[in-house]
């Protein structure tokens, strides 16, 4: 099924994590970028379409309080949503409070996908890889049992496709899957913007990271 993606994408960040040497991100910042501009893209073709086109009343509130919920996250979460983890002395393990801040955030955004085909499921896939990596090669800094580190990483894989569970056996009707689908619009609005936003280092033009983009939201819109 294909909510199993973000799944086996976050794995596949943890392998990297644990094959590679933790400071080799030359590559992530460009990953980062990609996905940022594929889950927007993803949004402006599914989800917006879908929440608007209902014709269901008060969808712009949902949206914009999704946009609020994903800054309360990143109080606590640090911005590890788009790669913000950094490595301190004094910090020798992963906070509780971020690491409960990703698990929340990768289960709201995967509620709205139980339906197979949906492009954001790819979208979301793409980000967690990057994320995975970033957070497991924090961890490996700080010197964390590898076998902590496999087993917290699998708890966090587990997330969204969790989220997708729920939503499908509980069935949910139009009048609380639109406003969830809302609210999620607005959480992934926020992380893809922001990871746009970041790509372009003191407003200098990269052309690599124009070009990973501009591919991104060409992919996006195309799948």
């Amino acid at each position: 099924m294909n909510i199993a993606l973000p799944f086996i994408a976050a794995l596949l960040g943890l392998a990297a994590a644990l094959l590679l040497k933790p400071q080799s991100r030359s590559r992530i910042k460009l990953l980062l970028a990609f996905s940022g501009a594929f889950l927007l893209s993803a949004v402006a073709s599914e989800f917006l379409p879908e929440i608007y086109g209902s014709g269901a009343k008060y969808m712009g509130m949902y949206l914009v309080a999704g946009v609020f919920v994903q800054i309360i996250l990143e109080f606590f979460s640090k911005g590890a949503e788009h790669g913000h983890v950094h490595s301190h002395d004094d910090n020798k393990g992963i906070p509780v409070v971020l690491f409960v801040s990703l698990c929340i955030h990768a289960f709201l955004e995967g509620m709205p996908l139980q339906e197979d085909g949906h492009s954001m499921v790819y979208g979301i896939a793409v980000h967690k890889l990057p994320i995975a990596f970033i957070v497991s090669s924090f961890m490996l800094v700080n010197k964390i049992p590898k076998f902590k580190i496999i087993a917290i990483m699998l708890f966090f894989a587990a997330m969204s496709p969790l989220g997708s569970l729920l939503a499908s056996n509980l069935e949910l009707d139009d009048a609380v899957m639109l406003p969830l689908k809302a609210i999620v619009t607005g959480i992934i609005l926020h992380v893809s913007t922001t990871l746009i936003l970041e790509a372009s280092e003191a407003h200098k033009f990269n052309a690599a990271k124009i070009g990973v983009m501009l591919l991104g939201a060409a992919l996006g819109f195309m799948i």
